[in-house]
């Protein structure tokens, strides 16, 4: 058939569009299109092609395993190539798919005979990994499918990822070539979030995103507090007869958990198709209960030898097919775009919706994160727009229904000035967010005390956020130290606040000075630190003067400080309303020093001293807070997250995915009454 002008202009507009996702996909590591419409498109431009070849071309994104990786890291060439694999959306797709291979089976096979392995498919980024004679050697993006980038000592910092693997009962293998994900837990992508948030940085948006930027990263002591984790899925063995070692992909993936690997216990050995579609059908309600995201099923083919047999087309193999489930999503309208000003004075678009139900929650807002992705969508009050909210904790906004746009709609454009105090706002060359810098703002005044009065800072109970606004709308508070001049009169004059409220805050003021020196630098809200990196930078400068008095190469030096967060604490105490406020702060008696009884305390308990310990769940009679101010006192210490860092896990009343974490990493775990006798 001979292709017409508009055929050959779409088909070209199509290949430019796919082209530069596909770039901003695996090059940039920061996705401009949705999968669902890069499917979408991708299947027309199939299409398109299927009916006019002569439009064909080397440089068709249908013609290619994937995109060429990056630069910055060294590009290798795979040992053997990564293919993508088909995609199908539904179950009649998966039919013609299972019609398709059975036409080229040879005829020595029955396709009756022939049976299925059904696997989730896990949301995050695959890893090329070689092993030679049972030890890690390389690991590998999955890059283009045959070139990679070189990221071994990032890989080496996933847990699950074994070093050596585990040839016990059999003979080393010189080569082996394992295919797996990396990925992040749902538990631990939200702890990552909520530290980015109370250190003033921009959230991830979703885990696989999380799981690539950080992949990407150049300091591996990043990625190792990052937790990721890794299922293992393929496995190759090079150099020798592997029929002797495996022959089919269920007996691959034993073998894989035999070497030390983690693998998707969830794995199903199917007989018929039928049993496959059944896999796939529990699946998608399923898997919203699962602590990890998946987005589909892959089915394989289980017997290697039908797998060689029926080889490969030019991009995919004929063995295997990924099914996918479609992302939840909804059509909402836009009522309002409201800009949000937080405590580091970052602005935030949102975009407020009518409410609408997706993957079990009301959506009724959505973060448009900033100007650049505002403009992008060309999003504007009135419009018709699809959210997406596929398990992926934070809404998001695809894409904007231009044709049932109402008339007289105007473009929603960035406030040149902040919307709560109208002073100017700027935007820092190289820098996306948009922030306000006046330091007398009443939202950056109000998110710091908020942070100051926490449960992680100083923990003043009673003083919740709208309090927090009552007392600097009414002009009783101008800084956190304003706190602690408060009276009970003053607060009486506020709503719901009655002398015996007023009182048990004014005593809860005055105990917040006894919290630690680590409570302390967290609540000052430095950018970037968070209570963890509290705590590093308090064992390394034991007081407020030694910190505020180190060179940034210094700070820079703590394990775990990195050169941005360095940057930032230097920068801070350099600028002179913060060294005022901490004078004023150490005059009313806060402590910015540890104290002689924890530095001695320190050298006597020699079981904790030095050691990491985790406290979960609900203990028989202490507070889980006070359960970790005991520990800390004795000279241990204490992490919100289990990593392979973790000696310790003080386990209580049900225990969720912490306890699962340490368990498969193998940390000791101690009851209360444990703990308290290891305590004395």
């Amino acid at each position: 058939m001979t292709y017409s002008e508009p055929s050959s202009k779409r088909v070209a507009e199509l290949k430019q569009l796919l082209q530069k996702a596909g770039y901003a996909y695996y090059v940039l590591d920061a996705p401009i299109m949705e999968d669902t419409v890069y499917d979408r498109l991708y299947r027309e431009l199939q299409e398109l092609e299927t009916q006019y070849p002569e439009l064909v071309t080397p440089d068709s994104p249908t013609q290619r395993v994937g995109e060429r990786p990056a630069t910055h890291f060294t590009s290798i060439r795979h040992n053997i190539p990564l293919y993508s694999l088909e995609n199908a959306f539904n179950v009649e797709e998966l039919q013609t798919w299972n019609q398709r291979w059975q036409r080229h089976l040879p005829s020595q096979y029955n396709p009756g005979d022939v049976n299925y392995v059904a696997e989730l498919k896990i949301d995050g980024a695959a890893l090329a990994l070689t092993y030679e004679n049972g030890v890690l050697v390389r690991g590998v993006t999955r890059g283009d499918g045959v070139m990679g980038e070189d990221i071994t000592q990032n890989v080496r910092t996933i847990r699950s990822i074994p070093l050596r693997l585990n040839f016990d009962g059999m003979d080393v293998i010189e080569k082996v070539e394992v295919r797996g994900e990396a990925f992040l837990p749902l538990g631990v992508f939200q702890e990552i979030n909520q530290k980015r948030q109370q250190a003033g940085e921009q959230l991830f948006a979703n885990p696989r995103n999380a799981v690539a930027g950080t992949l990407r990263q150049l300091d591996p002591r990043i990625v190792a507090q990052r937790q990721l984790d890794f299922f293992a899925y393929t496995l190759h063995i090079t150099g020798v007869d592997d029929s002797g070692v495996a022959n089919t992909q269920w007996e691959a993936l034993q073998l894989l958990q035999k070497f030390g690997f983690r693998v998707d216990n969830n794995h199903k050995l199917c007989q018929t198709i039928d049993e496959v579609v059944e896999y796939y059908q529990y699946w998608d309600t399923e898997r919203l209960n699962s602590p990890y995201m998946t987005d589909g099923v892959v089915v394989k083919l289980n017997t290697f030898k039908i797998q060689e047999q029926l080889g490969f087309t030019q991009k995919f193999p004929r063995w295997a097919i990924a099914l996918k489930y479609a992302a939840e999503e909804a059509p909402t309208r836009v009522e309002n775009i409201t800009v949000n000003v937080g405590r580091t004075g970052a602005l935030t678009p949102l975009a407020e919706m009518y409410p609408v139900q997706l993957a079990g929650t009301t959506v009724s807002r959505a973060t448009l994160h900033n100007a650049d992705r505002v403009k992008e969508l060309d999003i504007r009050i009135g419009d018709t727009v699809i959210v997406r909210k596929a398990g992926e904790i934070i809404p998001e906004v695809l894409r904007v229904i231009t044709e049932l746009r109402p008339p007289n709609t105007t473009p929603f454009i960035m406030p040149s000035h902040c919307p709560v105090c109208s002073q100017p706002v700027v935007r820092e060359s190289g820098e996306a967010v948009t922030r306000c810098v006046n330091a007398s703002c009443p939202a950056i005044l109000k998110g710091e005390i908020e942070h100051w009065v926490s449960r992680d800072a100083l923990d003043i109970k009673g003083m919740g956020e709208k309090l927090v606004h009552q007392l600097v709308d009414k002009g009783l508070v101008h800084s956190v130290g304003d706190l602690y001049d408060l009276t009970e009169e003053q607060l009486c004059g506020l709503e719901r606040m009655g002398k015996k409220s007023a009182q048990k805050l004014i005593n809860a003021i005055a105990q917040s000075k006894n919290q630690p020196w680590p409570r302390v630098l967290y609540g000052l809200g430095i950018r970037h630190v968070g209570a963890v990196n509290a705590q590093l930078l308090t064992e390394k400068f034991t007081d407020v003067e030694k910190l505020a008095t180190a060179r940034q190469s210094d700070i820079e030096g703590v394990y775990g400080i990195g050169a941005e967060i360095a940057q930032s604490v230097y920068q801070w105490f350099n600028v002179s309303a913060n060294q005022t406020l901490i004078a004023r702060l150490q005059g009313i008696g806060l402590q910015f020093a540890s104290t002689e009884k924890q530095e001695v305390a320190t050298e006597i308990n020699v079981e904790i001293t030095g050691k990491t310990f985790v406290v979960t769940g609900t203990l028989p009679s202490l507070k889980r807070n006070e359960a970790k101010d005991l520990i800390k006192k004795a000279g241990g210490k204490v992490t919100d997250s289990v990593s392979n860092k973790t000696d310790f896990l003080v386990v209580g009343a049900d225990a969720g995915s912490k306890l699962e974490k340490a368990q498969s990493l193998g940390i000791k775990q101690l009851s209360e009454t444990e703990l308290l006798e290891m305590l004395g």
